[in-house]
C-alpha cells in the first residue's frame, strides 16, 4: 500500500449559529489586505498619491470577483448556466475561475488608469502583480482547505487522500496529486522573484517589464501544473483533450507577457512622481 496524507480538514474555521468562518474566505481576504499594504509601500517609495489606493482596492475587488465568476460560467460550465441563468449571481455557492479574475482585474485597472491616474495602465500593473502572486498562493491554499481542484490518482509518496472530495463526488478514496499545493508553492516562488526585482533592481522603471514577467511565470507554471489536475471541463470538450481548458487559456497570457517584456526593453525608463 502506498504512503499518502489523509486529508479531512474542515473548510470552516468555526461556526456560530448560522454564521461560519471559512478558510477560503480568510485567505482570499488576506491576499487583498496584504496586497494593499505592499502597494502602499510602493506608492510611498515612488511618491504617488496615496488617495488612489482605496479606489484601486475597490476596483480590483469588483473586477476580480465579477471576472472570476463570469470566467467560471463561460469558460467551464456554460452548458449548465445557459439553462440556469438565475444561478449565475450566486457566487456563495462556489465557482470562480482565475483566468476570468485576471481579465476582470485588467479591465478594472484600465478604467482606473483612464479615469484617475492618467498614466499608462502598465504603471499600476507593474505594482499590482507583485502582491497578486502572493494572493494567488493564499487562494490556492484556500482551495486545499476546501479539498477542491484536486489532482489525478497517483502513487507518489506525498499524495493526498481528499476525504471530502471523495464523499462529495461519491467516488472511491484514492491518493491524488495535491495540485492546489503545486500551484501554491509555484506562486510563492514567483512572488519572491517579483518582489526582489521591484525593490532591488531598476526594472521597475521599465514600464511593463514586471507585469510581463508575471504573466510569463504565472501562466507558464499554470500550464505545467494543469496535467496533474482532474478535468474541470470547458474547451477540451470541443477542442479535444490534447490540452486542458486551463492550458488553452494560459497560452495567450504567456505570449502577451513575452510581448510586454520585449516592449519594455525598447522604451525609455519612466521616472517616479516628484516628491
Amino acid at each position: 500500500m502506498f504512503l499518502s496524507i489523509h486529508w479531512d480538514v474542515s473548510p470552516e474555521i468555526f461556526t456560530i449559529g448560522n454564521f461560519s468562518m471559512r478558510w477560503y474566505g480568510v485567505l482570499f481576504a488576506s491576499g487583498f489586505l496584504l496586497g494593499l499594504w505592499m502597494v502602499t509601500k510602493m506608492f510611498k517609495a515612488e511618491g504617488a498619491p496615496e488617495k488612489w489606493l482605496d479606489i484601486i482596492f475597490f476596483f480590483m475587488i469588483g473586477g476580480g470577483v465579477l471576472g472570476a465568476r463570469l470566467g467560471h460560467v463561460f469558460f467551464y460550465e456554460w452548458d449548465y448556466y445557459s439553462r440556469h441563468l438565475s444561478e449565475i449571481p450566486k457566487i456563495w455557492q462556489g465557482g470562480l475561475a482565475s483566468h476570468g479574475g485576471a481579465i476582470g482585474i485588467l479591465i478594472a485597472l484600465w478604467l482606473f488608469s483612464r479615469i484617475y491616474s492618467k498614466r499608462s495602465m502598465l504603471w499600476i500593473l507593474d505594482k499590482i502583480v507583485v502582491p497578486t502572486a502572493l494572493a494567488a498562493f493564499l487562494i490556492r491554499l484556500g482551495n486545499l482547505m476546501n479539498s477542491e481542484i484536486v489532482g489525478h490518482v497517483t502513487s507518489v509518496p506525498w499524495a493526498f487522500e481528499f476525504v471530502r472530495h471523495a464523499e462529495t463526488n461519491n467516488i472511491p478514496l484514492e491518493p491524488r496529486h495535491p495540485a492546489q499545493l503545486y500551484e501554491a508553492l509555484g506562486y510563492l516562488a514567483i512572488f519572491a522573484v517579483l518582489y526582489y526585482i521591484y525593490w532591488k533592481t531598476e526594472k521597475r522603471h521599465q514600464e511593463g517589464y514586471i507585469f510581463g514577467l508575471f504573466l510569463v511565470l504565472v501562466f507558464s507554471w499554470r500550464f505545467i501544473v494543469e496535467p496533474f489536475k482532474t478535468s474541470q471541463g470547458g474547451f477540451e470538450t470541443y477542442l479535444g483533450d490534447a490540452l486542458s481548458t486551463g492550458q488553452w487559456l494560459s497560452i495567450p497570457f504567456i505570449l502577451a507577457g513575452a510581448f510586454f517584456m520585449v516592449r519594455a526593453g525598447r522604451k525609455q525608463p519612466t521616472a517616479d512622481f516628484k516628491k
